[in-house]
């Protein structure tokens, strides 16, 4: 009996002294989830960050990276990270869920380039976005990159609106996505990343449109067979902590996570820019038909989504006309 006390007795010692002391902190796991697989853009991103914070905060614990959906999808996560039951996610398009005004990155042909890219987060991103998602729960961390999105199909070579009439679009979730392929006379519906390969094997779905490497890295090669060059959208990556979980990270772990979230912002611009038209040129090799659209005429048919977010968003309007405004630089 007395064995048995001292062996419990050591027992809850060890437990309160890991959990309450700071030995415990060496043992962390700040859990990050995406949906994205490996081989694009955002999966790049979220490990080189991973391996450059985990090198600054070995004496408190590290980042373990969950890919590929393993947490659940882009809504399960960020309701995970309001909850304060995950710590962080890579959510892009669904953060117009959040607060509509992240609709703006849905909007066709608003972002020229990654330097444009680059004013638009400094000018409005920062100061007026992130403090809308924080008064949600939320801590924006960061803001990389998704990529310039294109469509693939297996009914026909995409070179004006008037090609999409009628065919069945996979999107990401988002309102205002759905909104701009309605308008092109298709019909869209939303999917989670992890379900869209068997949705155009099965013919569920024609199409789909994403980043290059985003088609490479789903293999939708495979079952896809036109494949157009649009750039109809800009998406960012918005890596996002709970805000709860953050403010109870030692102040030197803020830090590392802020400082190094920054740090990969260029980083992901220069491996994307080069991924880009590698990628392309792999998706052609493999036997996709391969065109390139009618630019003016998809601007020219976008008007209308323009001017339903101007109408239905608050700020809507000056939020575009300033976007617009940084084209040229900031």
């Amino acid at each position: 009996m007395r064995t048995l006390t001292l062996r419990t007795t050591l027992a809850l010692s060890f437990a309160v002294g890991t959990f309450a002391g700071p030995a415990a902190a060496q043992g962390v796991e700040i859990q990050y989830g995406t949906t994205s697989p490996p081989g694009n853009v955002q999966y790049f991103s979220s490990e080189e960050f991973i391996k450059r914070v985990n090198a600054r905060i070995g004496h408190y614990g590290r980042i373990m990276l969950y890919h590929s959906s393993q947490l659940g999808s882009d809504a399960e996560m960020l309701q995970k990270l309001r909850l304060g039951t995950q710590d962080m996610s890579q959510p892009s398009t669904i953060m117009s869920s959040v607060t509509p005004e992240f609709g703006m990155f849905d909007l066709p042909y608003l972002v020229k380039d990654r330097a444009h890219m680059r004013c638009i987060a400094r000018e409005i991103v920062w100061p007026i976005l992130a403090p809308k998602i924080e008064a949600r729960g939320y801590k924006l961390i960061g803001i990389w990159e998704n990529g310039f999105r294109h469509i693939t199909n297996n009914v026909r070579p995409i070179v004006t609106p008037a090609d999409l009439r009628g065919l069945k679009i996979r999107v990401p979730q988002g309102v205002w996505r759905v909104k701009m392929f309605q308008v092109y006379g298709a019909s869209p519906s939303p999917l989670p990343f992890s379900e869209v390969f068997v949705a155009l094997q099965t013919g569920v779905m024609d199409g789909q449109e994403n980043p290059y490497v985003n088609v490479d890295a789903g293999k939708f090669q495979e079952v896809q067979r036109y494949l157009t060059e649009t750039r109809h959208v800009y998406t960012p990556s918005f890596p996002t902590a709970s805000l709860r979980k953050f403010r109870g990270y030692p102040q030197d772990v803020q830090r590392a996570i802020l400082e190094e979230a920054a740090a990969v912002q260029e980083w992901t611009y220069e491996l994307a820019e080069r991924l880009e038209n590698e990628v392309r040129d792999k998706l052609i090799a493999a036997g996709m038909r391969f065109n390139r659209a009618d630019r003016e005429a998809f601007v020219a048919a976008s008007k209308p989504v323009y001017d339903q977010f101007a109408a239905e968003v608050p700020g809507g309007a000056a939020l575009i006309e300033r976007a617009l405004a940084l084209a040229n630089g900031c």
